[in-house]
């Protein structure tokens, strides 16, 4: 009897182990994000704002790797705590990388998404493909066709800096603000600053905004471009004073009839002059080992010069 009550105590612990563990299993949530944790950005239950979600990315190059995190974010959520991220009308038409940005081109269903859930999707998205190494920017396409915003402007390239991570709360609130942007004179050897009154969205950046706004060029007359329109830019962030404008490759080719000192010190005085950094660092695909034009050293952070600004009339 002794030997059988043992035997028996022994099945009722293991038993126990069992139930226990599977538990604490059930009991266990995708949700429940830790440090170091491997995770993409879905949508929560009523789809009005964001939440992490656990995610094993698999090993492989940048592209495999998109590839695999666009698949999680369309298929159907595993618990009632989040919602697929990509409805199941819209299909992913392709996922190609070319350098470190990451073009996503979606089908013509996307276009059909309610405007304030769209943004909630896209910021989603991009912030969990951002994640990836070697992938600093990400553009959507709809059959090809480069995604336009309300006004009818592209989207262009987006990271993380684009959107606020909130969860449970949408990146939808506008603000405005006057810039002061340096552009380049008649004869492209001095700057000239233009005030510029603009609306943007309270998710991006003013460091990023006022870079956007020197790339798309000056207002009125008097004022000339000095970036090239081929140039991408990859990011922008602003850490202990310096500002960091990332570009591509095609922003060291000039496009315009301006100094090559123009061109740079527009970015650096531009920004310095509309934000808290007091330095700007410019760098190419991440890398600071480069000159502009084969003329300006573009190594070491630059601070504002405003001797190159014209002196007024």
């Amino acid at each position: 009897m002794r030997n059988t009550g043992k035997y028996l105590h022994r099945i009722l612990c293991l038993l126990l182990a069992v139930l226990t563990g599977a538990a604490l299993t059930a009991c266990s949530s995708r949700t429940d994000v830790r440090p170091g944790d491997s995770f993409i950005y879905c949508l929560n239950t009523d789809r009005t704002g964001l939440v992490k979600v656990t995610c094993e990315i698999p090993a492989g190059d940048a592209q495999e790797q998109a590839e695999a995190v666009l698949e999680e974010m369309k298929a159907p959520a595993e618990e009632i705590e989040y919602t697929t991220v990509i409805p199941a009308k819209v299909e992913i038409l392709g996922c190609t990388l070319r350098g470190s940005i990451l073009d996503v081109d979606f089908s013509a269903e996307y276009l059909e998404i309610e405007k304030l859930e769209e943004k909630l999707i896209r910021a989603a998205v991009v912030q969990s493909l951002v994640q990836i190494s070697g992938i600093n920017a990400v553009s959507f396409t709809v059959d090809g066709n480069a995604l336009q915003d309300e006004t009818g402007n592209a989207v262009g390239l987006m990271n993380g800096d684009d959107f606020v991570e909130t969860a449970g709360s949408s990146p939808s609130s506008y603000q405005t603000d006057s810039l002061t942007l340096y552009f380049a004179n008649g004869s492209g050897d001095k700057l000239v600053a233009q005030k510029m009154d603009v609306r943007y969205s309270s998710n991006v950046s003013k460091d990023k905004l006022i870079v956007e706004k020197l790339m798309q060029g000056p207002q009125g007359s008097g004022a000339y471009p000095t970036i090239n329109p081929n140039a991408n830019l990859l990011s922008v962030t602003i850490k202990d004073g310096i500002c960091y404008v990332n570009f591509d490759s095609a922003f060291l080719t000039g496009a315009y009839d301006v100094l090559p000192e123009i061109t740079v010190y527009s970015i650096v005085n531009s920004v310095v002059e509309g934000t808290e950094a007091h330095q700007v660092q410019i760098t190419i695909n991440g890398e600071s080992n480069a000159k502009y034009m084969e003329t300006v050293d573009l190594s070491q952070p630059l601070s504002e010069n405003l001797e190159l600004v014209a002196a007024e009339d």
